[in-house]
């Protein structure tokens, strides 16, 4: 069994892979700032009391050295989360993810330590648009949609070369990188700083790109996480989700378990070293299926608010090829519809403050969304 520290260990990720190595007689260390949007400065009650809990910041050198301490094994979850909200606050998330990043790998090298295996959250968010699929002109990498298209409301990817609509194809890990936001630059360099620095020094490093991740612990009065948890707080409070462009825009929703799953693995396996893997279930979902599930769940004639305005920055679809990491073992383990009512049942006990309009006024007040 090994000593393994996990930052952002407290957080929802961490805190279902802290339980799961736990459980595998691991000795674990939580790392965690306890975030005032997502904790309010509380310890979490489903916080493991078998892990050492020690409240800090990544950017603070000497906490992460007493964290650090006889330490095998690293999962690097911290992060600031938010893509709107990352366009206004720069430097909160440049801070965060980047520059708090920077400072572990620097004390890594700098720094006597017993490391010997380095896992890393990276995001999906890191590709911008996903893959897709022209007739004529076969596989795509398309930039953002026009900004005029976007205004005459027509949603879909167009070829570049004929101007037809495409169809999503499947993500590899092959995809250019293309972040189309500040938090998904954050990711990028974290991901990059930490594949970077562990092959230049031979620590084994592996970055896993999460896909749309729910399931239990999400914050639900957090308007700046997960769709699936901010469309769970719209509905607990009796309001609408609210929705962007048309609704049919998809994403690869996966459960926590999953994830968790994933991260085992790659723990476990040689084979991954020095590599980055989607992380998904391989399956697209539409937005608007994903608000009429939940409300459905929760039992509310809820109709989602289908705004057909759009958010800068938004791409249009993207979902996950997993075959990269299915040869290492990985099968997705929970559909769609047995995670979100899993997540529901958790949530109808959860609290939940409903603050996505003033998100999303913020967003407007600052010409995000057209």
């Amino acid at each position: 069994m090994s000593k393994i520290l996990v930052t952002g260990g407290a957080g929802f990720i961490g805190s279902h892979l802290v339980d799961a190595l736990v459980s595998e007689g691991h000795e674990v260390v939580i790392l965690d700032s306890l975030e005032e949007q997502v904790h309010k400065g509380r310890e979490p009650d489903y916080l493991n009391p078998a892990a050492e809990f020690i409240k800090g910041e990544v950017s603070d050198r000497e906490m992460l050295r007493k964290s650090l301490d006889g330490v095998e094994i690293l999962y690097h979850e911290a992060a600031a989360v938010g893509v709107g909200q990352s366009m206004y606050m720069i430097e909160e998330y440049m801070g965060k993810n980047t520059m708090a990043t920077s400072v572990l790998m620097d004390l890594l090298v700098n720094e006597e330590h017993s490391l010997k295996k380095l896992v890393v959250a990276s995001s999906m968010s890191i590709y911008g648009e996903g893959a897709y699929e022209c007739g004529e002109h076969g596989i795509l990498y398309p930039p953002l949609r026009p900004t005029e298209q976007l205004k005459s409301h027509r949603w879909e990817v167009m070829c570049p070369d004929c101007g037809k609509p495409c169809k999503p194809a499947p993500t590899t890990e092959e995809k250019p990188v293309r972040p189309t936001s500040i938090y998904a630059l954050s990711k990028r360099d974290q991901e990059e700083l930490c594949l970077i620095t562990g092959m230049s020094y031979g620590l084994p490093t592996v970055a896993l790109r999460y896909f749309n991740v729910y399931g239990p612990r999400q914050s639900l009065s957090n308007p700046y996480t997960g769709v699936a948890a901010i469309f769970s707080s719209n509905i607990k409070n009796g309001n609408p989700p609210i929705i962007f462009e048309d609704g049919n825009q998809t994403r690869d929703f996966v459960s926590v378990k999953d994830i968790v799953q994933a991260n085992l693995l790659v723990m476990n396996s040689s084979k991954a070293d020095y590599q980055a893997f989607n992380v998904g279930s391989g399956k697209p979902t539409s937005i608007l299926g994903v608000a009429e599930m939940l409300a459905e769940l929760y039992g509310k004639n809820l109709k989602p608010d289908v705004q057909n305005k759009y958010r800068v920055g938004d791409i249009r679809h993207c979902y996950a090829d997993i075959s990269k990491l299915k040869k290492i073992g990985y099968m997705p383990s929970v559909d769609i519809k047995n995670g979100f009512r899993e997540l529901v049942e958790w949530g109808k006990t959860a609290e939940a403050v409903d603050e996505s309009k003033r998100a999303a006024q913020e967003l407007k007040e600052r010409n995000l969304v057209e």
